[in-house]
This record gives structure tokens, C-alpha cells and sequence, in this order.
């Protein structure tokens, strides 16, 4: 759970969902929620705009026949420097109506939570979790009681509550079959379950019982924040006992193997853990050791940050795996990236303090005369290495009064020194009202197409629907400084 923090904003500590519906979840079997009267019950399609072809592409011709249709390819450049004050919003769209956002995209509102099963609000959990499955077809939605929803990504239709995942289940697709989703009981557990998403059937995939160097272990989870790696191979926990969740340790866990890879003891319980893309290096972020990349066998570490807060770990141009966060404490408010694999390592046993920080990349700095925002990362675009999603929120205006450059929009980023930025679209969370509100823009594999949240222009605090920018093919382009590696196969079984 990392912070929200800024200059004028003291951390938050909580992501406040998971404690909301910690009583909703009373009753709920073990490995998650059992069936409703409408968990396996479809809606009526929707057909988005007009100039629809074929089912499975009515989102992008929508996009394409009443957006894009005799507009350039690429997108408009994003200079970080100017102002850019908010402009009034227009009407909320009504869900499946696709309409040209002000940086030129195609934006279309998914889901309908006033309308369809998910009460309160229906929303992307957040930018460090992929929302699409493999092959982009589904998207997973989060609601109030603690449910997992899936929709359609083409059609936008409501398709069913997920039986399984419940709360603060973790949820991660498979990374090469659309139609398995790998989820933990909620808070954690000692088993990692396998949904197939057609029949709502889980199965095990890996039992840690008995298998730990702790016997009164009881959890094992990343503490909602962390992932696999790209291929679904390697996973990163931190094991922690009972229910007061104390920390025992980390582990690094095969899945194709079956095998543990590599445990490690400690008594600080960090924010979150994960692990790399690439499986080399699982990562720790808290506030009281700050943000490390381990090797898999915990034998080696590296500093990455001396804090804990907004992050996400992505691919470079070059195949490394990549950190990318915000300094708060620098003078600038500077947001950044760390190449893991090109920093050098220490031993395990090397005391902190004595430890350098990894050299780092300045990207864009956030402090100008006096102005600063929160900021999510979202490094899930794994297929179109070198670029993050960062989405603002919650802008505060300079001294002077004017709006920064970066004021409530989602933008990529490319990972690379003075790199390139476009503007992807404007979420409209124009009040911030709380934790729900928060957009956490994160992209599909191919950063094709980017799930948001909004309350739309109001001061709710949970009336929030998930909405959807599409991207015409090669709209971001290759990222710079080398030819990208190519696609990471699965291997997870």
C-alpha cells in the first residue's frame, strides 16, 4: 500500500478499500465469495457508436468511424513545461457512447455501476494490476462488498461476478491464456488458486503448506501492490503469521518448477513486495528500509529509493527491468527510473545504512513554484517496452495561480533521458474526493488501450465508473535508445 503523499499531502497509509470491505467479506468461503443470483447471469450487449463491424471490434471501429477518421496517426507531443488548466467537462457519457477526448483520443465509458450488478461504484483496482487478460478481450472491475467483475472489452457487456476472488485477492491474469485468472484468499493465504473465468471453477496451483522456514506462517501475499513476472513464472511474497499479519520473511516462488526459489528473514514489515518483468529480482518497498531489489536466492540487494511511494516496476527499450517512482523529499518533486539490472549489487548482509541508492534517470520534475500533484505509474505494458503510464490527480496550482502542465491527465512516458511524453487523455476526477476517485490509469500488454477511473466532474466520493482510452495501432511509438525485445513467452502452467 504505498503512499499518497506530496508536498502539502502527509502519507496516507491505507489503501482505504480493503479495510471498507473487510466486513463485507463475513461468510465468504476461504478462497473467496460464493455465487450471487447474478454471477453467471450476461446483459444485454452494448454496441458502442456507430460504424460498428464485427462483434469482437466494436470498441475500435467505433473509435475509428467517429474519432480517428481522417485524423494523423500519431499522437500530439506533451511538453513538460506550460500550463494546462482544467476546461470545464463535458456531459458524462452514457456507457458505450465513444467521444473524442481533448488530446485528440478515443475515450468510451465502460461500465454503468448505477445500472448493472456492481453497486456504489465499478472501477479499475489499480494501476500496478493489469486490467486486461492475455489477449485483451476481458477486463477485470472491482466493486463495493469486495466482488471481481468481468466485462467484455469489445462489447462492454457485463459478463459475471467472478466466484473466487474476494476482497484483497490479488488477482493477476495468466500471461498467455485469456481465460485463467490467478488469485490468493483474501489478505493472503498459504495456497495461489487458478480460475478458469469460463465455468467460474478454481483449482490449486501452489500449496505453501508446510513448505516455509516459518511454521506459524500463515500468509502469503505481496500486500496488494506487487506482481509476477511478465511470463507468470516467478513470484514474490512476504509471509507474515496470524491475524495480526506479523512479518516473517520473503519468498521467491517457481511456478513452472513447483520450486522455491529463495526465502529471506526479516522483522520489518515492508508496504509491499513484488516481483520484476524479467524474474530477476524481487523488490521490497517501505518506509522504514526503503524500496530494494533482491536476487531471487536473496543473496545480493540494491537500493533502489530510500522511500516508499508511488512506483511501478516496468521493461526498458533495452530488456532491463526498470524501477520508476517519485522523490518527494528531492528538491524538484522528481520523478524518475532506476535500470535494476545495470546498478551494481552488495551482499545481503551489507548494512543499510552504508548502502548508495542506484543511479537514477530524471524524467520530469513536479514541484513548479510551489505547484505539485499525486502520481500513479503503471509499467504493465510489457509487449511496447520503454514507456510508463502516469496518471495525476489531485493537481495543485502554482504560486502564481496557474495550472502545471501536468494537471489531472494520463500521459505516457518514455523511459529514457529527455524523454518523449503524449498526452492519452484527461480524466476528469476534476474534485478529488478520497481513495475511490484516484484514476490509476493502467495500459493492456501492448499499450493499445488504458482502463481509468472518474467520478465524472463531481464531488462523489463513489459514484465512479471505469472508463476506457483506445489507441489506433502504432500511436506510441517504439521506444528509443534499442530495439525492443521481443515478447515474453508464458510459461506458467
Amino acid at each position: 500500500m504505498a503512499n499518497d503523499s506530496s508536498a502539502a499531502h502527509p502519507p496516507l497509509r491505507a489503501r482505504l478499500r480493503r479495510a471498507l470491505v473487510a466486513a463485507a467479506l463475513v461468510g465468504l468461503s476461504t478462497a473467496g465469495a460464493q455465487p450471487d443470483d447474478h454471477s453467471q447471469h450476461a446483459r444485454p450487449p452494448f454496441t458502442p457508436g456507430q460504424g460498428s463491424s464485427t462483434p469482437l471490434q466494436r470498441v475500435a471501429a467505433a473509435c475509428e468511424a467517429n474519432v480517428y477518421a481522417g485524423q494523423p496517426l500519431a499522437l500530439r507531443t506533451l511538453l513538460p513545461q506550460g500550463n494546462d488548466a482544467p476546461q470545464a467537462a463535458p456531459p458524462k457519457p452514457p456507457k458505450g457512447t465513444v467521444f473524442r477526448d481533448r488530446a485528440g483520443t478515443c475515450v468510451v465509458r465502460a461500465t454503468a455501476h448505477d445500472v448493472e450488478p456492481p453497486p456504489t461504484f465499478a472501477r479499475n483496482d489499480y494501476s500496478r494490476r493489469q486490467p486486461f487478460n492475455a489477449d485483451s478481450s476481458l477486463i477485470l472491475v472491482y466493486s463495493s462488498g469486495g466482488y471481481w467483475h468481468l466485462y467484455d472489452a469489445n462489447t462492454l457487456r457485463y459478463l459475471k461476478r467472478l466466484d473466487g476472488p474476494a476482497g484483497d485477492a490479488e488477482p493477476q491474469w495468466h500471461a498467455t491464456d485469456p481465460n485463467t485468472l490467478y488469485y490468493l484468499p483474501t489478505n493472503g493465504g498459504l495456497k495461489l488458486y487458478a480460475l478458469d473465468i469460463r465455468d467460474n471453477q478454481s483449482r490449486v496451483a501452489a500449496d505453501f503448506s508446510g513448505r516455509l522456514p516459518w511454521p506459524d506462517a500463515t500468509h502469503v501475499w505481496t500486500k496488494d501492490e506487487g506482481s509476477p513476472s511478465a511470463d507468470g513464472r516467478y513470484w514474490g511474497f512476504q509471509a507474515e503469521a496470524g491475524n495480526e499479519f506479523a512479518i516473517r520473511g520473503y519468498v521467491v516462488y517457481d511456478l513452472e518448477a513447483d520450486r522455491i526459489v529463495g526465502t529471506r528473514a526479516t522483522s520489518v514489515r515492508p508496504d509491499h513486495v513484488s516481483m520484476s518483468p524479467s524474474g530477476r529480482w524481487f523488490t521490497s518497498s517501505g518506509d522504514d528500509e526503503g524500496t530494494w531489489a533482491w536476487s531471487p536466492d536473496f543473496r545480493t540487494k540494491k537500493k533502489l529509493h530510500h522511500k516508499s511511494e508511488h512506483s511501478d516496476l516496468a521493461i526498458g527499450a533495452n530488456g532491463h527491468d526498470l524501477y520508476v517512482s517519485v522523490d518527494f523529499q528531492s528538491a524538484r518533486g522528481d520523478v524518475f527510473f532506476v535500470d535494476i539490472d545495470a546498478c551494481p549489487s552488495v551482499p545481503a548482509s551489507a548494512p543499510a545504512a552504508g548502502v548508495a541508492e542506484c543511479p537514477r534517470t530524471l524524467l520530469f520534475p513536479t514541484y513548479i513554484d510551489g505547484a505539485h500533484a499525486s502520481l500513479h505509474f503503471s509499467g504493465k505494458a510489457f509487449a511496447n517496452p520503454g514507456w510508463v503510464v502516469v496518471s495525476s490527480y489531485d493537481t495543485q496550482r502554482t504560486r502564481s495561480g496557474t495550472w502545471p502542465w501536468y494537471t489531472n491527465k494520463i500521459f505516457a512516458v518514455e523511459l529514457a533521458p529527455r524523454p518523449r511524453m503524449v498526452t492519452l487523455g484527461y480524466h476528469e476526477v476534476t474534485r478529488y474526493a478520497g481513495y475511490w476517485t484516484e484514476p490509476h490509469a493502467a495500459p493492456n500488454r501492448t499499450l493499445g488501450r488504458v482502463m481509468f477511473n472518474s467520478n465524472w466532474d463531481t464531488t462523489s466520493a463513489d459514484d465512479v465508473d471505469d472508463y476506457m482510452i483506445v489507441l489506433r495501432d502504432r500511436a506510441i511509438p517504439l521506444a528509443a535508445r534499442a530495439a525492443a525485445p521481443a515478447a515474453i513467452a508464458g510459461r506458467a502452467r
